[in-house]
């Protein structure tokens, strides 16, 4: 199927980090099954990149669901304990929480240096947003998570397993995983489903400003790496639809504390992309 089949009718969520690229995709496809969703982000007007959470929440609506915008800084834990304080108060359950926030614009001046040409501000700037925050809106779900035997989902990346980008970077998202795999632990005595999920190359609004080439080809290189054709790279939705395909497995369990390809999920699911292709680039 290339579609989602699974409706999550009822259900709550909560997408960090949703205002565009992968936040966005996923919050989109949760609304297009049917939840509840709650976009959360900083950014209340476009700059440079396009989307805000007001945007997103809107087009979740246009999708079935049912989008709220609220502006969250996940660096200000008084603020997420808020977001979860009112996600208790409108609906007294909380379903799917989707730790995603990242600070990828900042994060794209350090690609492919050497870790000495990668400053100590860099590695707290990825900690704080990339694996602290997701520790922070755990902490504070975790109550409304427990009560209805909910699905935490992590947004990392192949880079917890090789080298990638840098040395910060690969450090983090194995910190994000081992995080997880913590996670899952604590909460193996109850029905609550940790796990984190590797999409591939994205294209995401930040790599849509790369320019096509004469033969039409939108090529990326990450230094140190390879070269990317981001006409096979895969949206947003993919992801998504991974999110709901497990939020919608009444077996998921058995996959808390791991981490998996959304490519390989959506060969265990059944779903595709937008375009109807697995993509597997990463």
């Amino acid at each position: 199927m290339s579609g989602i089949a699974q409706k999550l009718d009822g259900k709550v969520a909560v997408v960090t980090g949703a205002s565009r690229g992968i936040g966005k995709g996923i919050a989109l496809e949760l609304g297009a099954a049917g939840a509840t969703v709650y976009v959360t982000g900083r950014t209340a007007a476009a700059g440079r990149l396009p989307g805000t959470v007001a945007e997103t929440a809107a087009q979740v609506d246009e999708l079935g669901g049912t989008g709220i915008p609220v502006i969250c800084d996940h660096r200000d834990d008084d603020g997420v304990r808020q977001l979860f304080e009112r996600v208790r108060a409108d609906h007294g359950r909380l379903d799917i929480l989707v730790n995603n926030v990242y600070n990828s614009p900042a994060a794209a001046r350090w690609l492919g240096k050497p870790f000495w040409e990668v400053p100590p501000a860099a590695w707290d700037e990825t900690f704080d947003v990339g694996v602290r925050s997701h520790y922070a809106a755990a902490y504070f779900a975790a109550p409304l998570l427990i009560e209805a035997a909910g699905l935490i989902v992590a947004i990392s990346s192949p880079g917890a397993e090789r080298y990638m980008h840098n040395a910060v970077y690969g450090v983090a998202k194995t910190a994000l995983d081992r995080l997880t795999a913590d996670l899952a632990h604590n909460l193996a005595d109850t029905d609550v489903t940790a796990v984190s999920l590797w999409p591939g190359i994205v294209d995401t609004e930040l790599l849509q400003l790369v320019p096509a080439d004469a033969d039409g080809k939108r090529l990326i290189t990450l230094p140190g790496e390879a070269t990317y054709d981001l006409t096979e790279a895969e949206t947003p939705r993919f992801p998504g639809r991974a999110v709901v395909a497990l939020a919608a497995d009444p077996h998921r369990k058995a996959r808390s504390g791991k981490a998996f390809r959304v490519a390989d999920l959506a060969e265990t699911y059944g779903f595709t992309d937008l375009d109807g292709r697995i993509p597997r680039a990463d």
